[in-house]
């Protein structure tokens, strides 16, 4: 069969020439071309000195804790149900007392603005505009009071590392209740600080220092090194620059004899709801739970403190089952999906905290970058959901997930 051809016509051909969107600038763009984390991840790497990047990046020793996180996951398979109205999903959950709009908490970073010179207030930002909670670190980068300031509708909360000297534990905690703070997240897995062999590699210190390697990635990454020596100069806000690694910091400074006594101590001094972070066993979860607190997070820090430490996925359902009618459930550790938030929901977590894939978003393009990772995440929980025939938070239940054999 012979086929008829015609000349093409201009008119015909122009509409479909796309034509970029220049109310929108070009990192607006090129985020939107991002369809993952994972592609955001890339374009993080690009934009930021190998130093950074890797700080973000990477995990303890062999980062085998970080990886098997993802790995758990990775293993995940749903039992969808069809047949079912699911033309509109409710991703709302109530944290502590408080209605989230999303399931995911933005978790708590330290020494955010090295990734990106908007730092913490960018996070916040977004984390207001989209109706969920935020946490600042007593490493972040920018203070208590700053922070509450610049974003005042924001829901906040603080992480608290217990210091040798408690004077400046109570301080903490007192400007955090003074200015809004309703939650304190107290993390316990950091008696020591992780061994992080990236950082030693690359010779990242806090703050970063001049040398030849840095000034190389100068040339390479103009704009970063632009807008750091530009802006108020990198340093801790709650304490003191240490000139080592983060770890080394961790390791002079936290009290490495935290014990239950002092969790008990914290809970008669703050005011509102109490969290502890860093749980990885059920026994420990039931020993938390006795001494009053509200919440958990079980979490292996990222990673980024014990090699081949539990992961947080693996002892959820065990948790769950110990105290999960006592004290609500949080997980964090190798999200890099709305599909991952999920699969921790069904197993019964009560939400999820995300931090490094929100870091991607913010060294790939500040604000915009990591509005444009909670963008993913919540279409990746609502087509997931509805994929699963589920059309809120409170219908997902274990019988709706199962891990594979590895």
């Amino acid at each position: 069969m012979k086929i008829q051809r015609r000349i093409l016509r201009p008119s015909e051909v122009l509409p479909l020439i796309g034509k970029p969107d220049f109310q929108k600038s070009r990192i607006e763009r090129r985020l939107e071309r991002c369809a993952s984390v994972g592609d955001i991840r890339e374009l993080a790497r690009k934009k930021t000195p190998r130093a950074v990047f890797d700080y973000t990046d990477g995990a303890a020793m062999s980062e085998s804790s970080l990886n098997r996180a993802r790995d758990a996951f990775a293993h995940v398979e749903f039992t969808p149900r069809v047949m079912r109205d699911v033309s509109q999903v409710d991703l709302t959950v109530k944290m502590l007392g408080v209605t989230s709009a999303l399931p995911f908490v933005l978790a708590p970073t330290g020494f955010t603005r090295m990734m990106h010179h908007g730092g913490e207030p960018a996070v916040a930002a977004v984390a207001g505009e989209y109706g969920i909670p935020y946490a600042l670190s007593t490493l972040g980068t920018t203070s208590i009071e700053q922070l509450a300031a610049s974003n005042p509708n924001t829901r906040k909360w603080f992480q608290l590392y217990v210091f040798r000297g408690r004077e400046q534990t109570q301080a903490l905690m007192q400007r955090a209740w003074d200015h809004g703070y309703d939650t304190l997240i107290v993390t316990v897995d950091t008696a020591v600080g992780g061994i992080r062999r990236r950082e030693v590699r690359n010779g990242l210190t806090i703050p970063p220092q001049l040398t030849i390697r840095t000034l190389a990635e100068m040339a390479t990454h103009p704009r970063w090194w632009l807008n750091a020596l530009t802006t108020q100069p990198l340093e801790f806000a709650s304490l003191s620059s240490s000139g080592g690694t983060v770890g080394d910091l961790i390791t002079k400074v936290f009290d490495p004899s935290v014990s239950v006594e002092d969790i008990s101590w914290i809970r008669n001094q703050w005011k509102g709801s109490l969290m502890i972070k860093g749980i990885q066993s059920a026994q420990d979860a039931v020993i938390a739970a006795s001494l009053g607190v509200d919440a958990v997070v079980l979490s292996n820090h990222g990673g980024r403190q014990l090699d081949r430490s539990p992961v947080p996925l693996e002892i959820l359902p065990s948790v769950v089952k110990e105290v999960g009618k006592e004290i609500e459930i949080y997980i964090d550790g190798g999200v890099t999906s709305g599909t991952d938030i999920v699969a921790a929901l069904a197993f019964g977590a009560h939400g999820v905290l995300v931090g490094r894939a929100y870091l991607y978003g913010l060294m790939a393009g500040g604000y915009a970058g990591v509005a444009r990772v909670v963008d993913i995440l919540e279409k990746e929980i609502k087509v997931t959901m509805q994929l699963m025939g589920v059309t809120s938070i409170r219908e997902l239940d274990a019988d709706m997930v199962r891990l594979r054999p590895f």
